[in-house]
């Protein structure tokens, strides 16, 4: 049995019992299956899902969509679209939201599972991806010596506190200026 914790927000009961079904049967924990996103939202708290499959189109005030970016504001988990809705509008919606991952319903038991895997990988990679970032972030804000990065173009990308104060701007003011109007 998986130490994973899918939480399955569908509105349509026979479909949610399925996908709980063929979850189950590949091993994964189901703690959670909700008709709306906004008993989604509720219940996250609660149960603490490692990943949720979501329905684009819901019924109640939130779509999957959403719910989706509440998520994102309020929660790190990832989220896999699983939706009967393929046509370029939807998409576009649901690509706004950096989803893990997006199936068109009728699924099969094996797409569902590569998905999900490929989800929690991602997520996990991810996550190390922004600890190294806060690794690195607090040991050039330590420095006393003033850093700044530029891209190719020589825009300022990035700068640390000593080198906000050598040049006596705040934060990241001089982010996205040529490096020579910032030395001007």
């Amino acid at each position: 049995m998986s130490d994973i914790r899918v939480m399955i927000v569908e509105d349509e009961g026979i479909v949610a019992m399925d996908i709980e079904n063929t979850l189950r049967s590949l091993g994964y924990n189901v703690v959670g299956v909700e008709s709306s996103g906004e008993n989604a939202l509720k219940k996250i708290v609660e149960s603490n899902p490692d990943i949720i499959l979501m329905d684009i189109m819901l019924k109640g005030e939130l779509d999957g969509i959403q719910t989706y970016t509440k998520i994102k504001e309020n929660f790190d988990i990832p989220v896999v679209y699983l939706t009967a809705f393929g046509d370029s509008s939807t998409l576009s919606r649901a690509k706004l939201t950096e989803p893990y991952g997006y199936i068109l319903k009728p699924f099969e038991e094996n797409e569902l599972y590569i998905s999900v895997e490929m989800a929690l990988y991602k997520f996990k990679m991810q996550q190390k991806i922004k600890n190294s970032e806060a690794r690195y972030r607090s040991v050039v804000e330590s420095l006393e010596t003033s850093i700044i990065t530029t891209d190719v173009n020589k825009v300022v990308t990035d700068l640390n506190s000593a080198a906000s104060k050598l040049l006596g701007v705040k934060g990241d003011s001089v982010v996205g200026k040529d490096i020579l109007e910032v030395f001007n």
